[in-house]
């Protein structure tokens, strides 16, 4: 974890897990293995991190994919953000469900989420 990060109770960080400097992390978030966070994010309240899209019954059949926060990002809390790549400084609404990878700079809320204005 990097310098002068916050991390609120009852957050959950697997391991192998990668954190920037200067992040907030509010409390019951759950953030697996395979996930990297820039610097200067924002990670709100019970915030929930997938590590594979498909899953399976058998750990032979399982597949680790990797989620990618860049710098500046910003996620509302209740979000659930699927292996994707976040851009930095991209805002992510409360309760979206992000399912492909964002853009930097943009918005996006709603299941599945879309880029709003």
């Amino acid at each position: 974890m990097g310098e002068n990060c916050i991390v609120g109770p009852f957050v959950e960080i697997q391991k192998g897990v990668k954190i920037g400097n200067n992040c907030k992390i509010e409390s019951h978030t759950f953030i697996c293995e395979g996930v990297t966070i820039g610097n200067n994010v924002f990670i709100g309240h019970g915030v929930i991190f997938v590590n594979d899209k498909h899953p399976v019954i058998t750990k032979s059949d399982w597949k680790l994919e990797t989620t990618i926060i860049e710098d500046g990002v910003s996620i509302g809390s209740n979000a659930t953000i699927l292996p994707v790549t976040l851009g930095r400084g991209c805002v992510i609404g409360a309760g979206a469900v992000v399912v492909k990878d964002v853009l930097q700079f943009s918005k996006v809320a709603g299941n599945p989420a879309k880029e709003i204005l």
